[in-house]
């Protein structure tokens, strides 16, 4: 069956099926579409393609199970980290209060990627006052253009191939202003030990990635949740801002939101906020509107 890499390469090249996990506590879908990854499709014969890094791999779903067809299985093991008991954390996150019983319950399919650091700074420099469709589409030119060649499409660019990228040559990529943004940070990674980053505690780590440029504090946010699995964050955007008014309002400014929910949450500040996106997304103000 020919597979399709989002506009690129066709490939008759037929995978095995690595392994398959309950979907219990794993929806393809939630997962994907949760706003923590970008390179993903639907393909037509309903399964999706996931890429990371220059790694391949296909889910479907199928009889309470999630199949996952893949040449590395343990690479995507841990990519959708599936040594973790998420019962436990819907359990926990459950008892906290109505609307996180409600939050965990709708999101408890989510679960949160080990996803590529390097990926994870650049993809998220891109998403800065963007929309998903559009983060999608710059990120497949930018791996079009200077990704390495795979059997199953391109892989996602270097930190060295964008840095040789003229500014102007991101530019046409879509980029927009985040081409400077991702010229200088791509020499900066040329000479950094991101090693760095996993040896700092998140507040440091914080600092740290605010050095980079183009790198906000939701930005920062995201990079360490999704690309340092660092739970005792709060990424904060317009859903989230929604989420705080419609149902913790305790009269913060907008830039104290991420602060009021990590000291709520402590260490499942993370999941939370990935729980709560996706309700606010899914039932917005359908939802019971009170806190108790």
């Amino acid at each position: 069956m020919l597979r399709y890499d989002r506009k690129f390469t066709l490939t008759k090249m037929k995978l095995p099926l690595a392994f398959n996990y309950s979907s219990d506590y794993f929806n393809i879908v939630d997962t994907l579409e949760c706003g923590q990854i970008f390179r993903y499709k639907k393909l037509d014969d309903g399964r999706y393609a996931v890429y990371s890094r220059d790694k391949y791999a296909e889910l479907e779903s199928s009889d309470g199970k999630v199949n996952v067809y893949t040449d590395d299985k343990e690479y995507f093991w841990h990519f959708f980290d599936l040594d973790t008991d998420y019962a436990v954390k819907v359990e926990r996150i459950s008892a906290l209060s109505p609307i996180m019983q409600k939050a965990a319950d709708c999101g408890k399919g989510i679960r949160i990627l080990n996803q590529d650091l390097t990926e994870m700074i650049f993809s998220f420099i891109i998403s800065a006052n963007n929309n998903i469709k559009r983060i999608q589409l710059i990120i497949e030119r930018m791996c079009e253009k200077l990704g390495e060649d795979t059997a199953y499409g391109k892989a996602f660019p270097t930190a060295e191939a964008i840095a040789a990228c003229p500014v102007e040559a991101l530019k046409q990529l879509g980029t927009g202003y985040r081409d400077v943004y991702l010229s200088a940070t791509a020499r900066k990674l040329m000479d950094y030990d991101l090693d760095t980053l996993t040896r700092l505690d998140s507040q440091d780590a914080r600092k740290e990635l605010l050095s980079f440029k183009g790198v906000g504090p939701k930005v920062a946010d995201c990079i360490l949740l999704f690309g340092l699995r660092r739970g005792d964050v709060f990424p904060v955007d317009t859903w989230l801002k929604k989420v705080y008014h419609a149902y913790f309002e305790q009269g913060h400014a907008d830039r104290e939101i991420s602060t009021y929910f990590c000291n709520l949450f402590g260490g499942d500040a993370g999941l939370c906020q990935q729980y709560l996106f996706y309700f606010q997304r899914k039932y917005g103000q359908n939802a019971p509107n009170t806190v108790k």
